[in-house]
């Protein structure tokens, strides 16, 4: 006997499902990599974590920015949780991600600091021994006497407060990734509004970091009072600096 067809006189086999989407996936795992990074704060047992980290060490121009997070794991709200889903290494982040988690930060956090070295201190003190102590300051300003301190990469020669060096510490610790967050927003906020005082360079694009576009830039136009002398670049050596 034929099969009696459908009404419509089409097939009524269901199309596959075509799965998640790539941007679910992509969603999923920016959250599985959250909480592998609130895991460790966690398992480091104690209620309050602080971490820091600087954006600008290896630009040709503008400020190293320092910040220091706290966060009280005994407060902390499922809400504030939520809103952190997607916190990582603020490098891997575009700039639009980094915006929207950066009040979010601030709202979960319990203490924030940040502290800014201009050009002139960087290339009168070092690089290196300017970046420890503007990490050092910052973290003291949030340490809490019953919590543990965290640094990205290296532990800081005169800081006030114990800590520990977490290698890779902006993929791995959550207070880490905030304060990472916090310093590379503020400095790519400033480099954007010096793109207007300095034209030609490309701030709003490059906040101050080695491109092609930007080293031709310097080389010619010659070097603005926000470039750094002290940094070693192949735009600086074609202009005997």
């Amino acid at each position: 006997m034929a099969r009696p067809s459908s009404p419509t006189g089409q097939s009524t086999k269901s199309a596959p499902s075509s799965g998640p989407s790539k941007g679910s996936k992509a969603l999923k795992r920016r959250q599985r990599q959250a909480a592998r990074l609130f895991k460790f704060d966690r398992e480091l047992g104690v209620r309050y974590v602080a971490g820091c980290d600087e954006a600008g060490r290896g630009s040709l121009a503008g400020p190293l920015v320092a910040a220091a997070v706290l966060i009280d794991y005994g407060s902390l709200s499922m809400r504030d949780r939520r809103a952190l889903g997607q916190l990582d290494d603020s490098k891997k982040r575009s700039p639009g991600e980094r915006e929207v988690l950066y009040p979010a930060v601030i709202r979960a956090a319990a203490r924030v600091s940040v502290t800014i070295r201009c050009v002139p201190g960087i290339d009168g003190r070092g690089l290196h021994v300017t970046n420890c102590e503007a990490l050092a300051r910052s973290l003291e300003r949030v340490a809490h006497p019953e919590g543990v301190c965290l640094v990205d990469g290296f532990r800081l020669p005169k800081c006030r407060v114990e800590h520990r060096q977490v290698i890779d510490g902006d993929a791995r610790s959550a207070a880490i990734a905030a304060a990472s967050v916090i310093a590379k927003v503020t400095r790519d906020r400033y480099m954007e509004c010096c793109d207007e005082t300095y034209p030609g360079f490309g701030f709003a694009l490059n906040a101050g970091y080695s491109t092609p576009e930007h080293r031709e830039a310097i080389i010619a136009q010659g070097p603005s009072e926000l470039h750094r002398r002290s940094f070693a670049s192949i735009a600086y050596t074609q202009l005997a600096l």
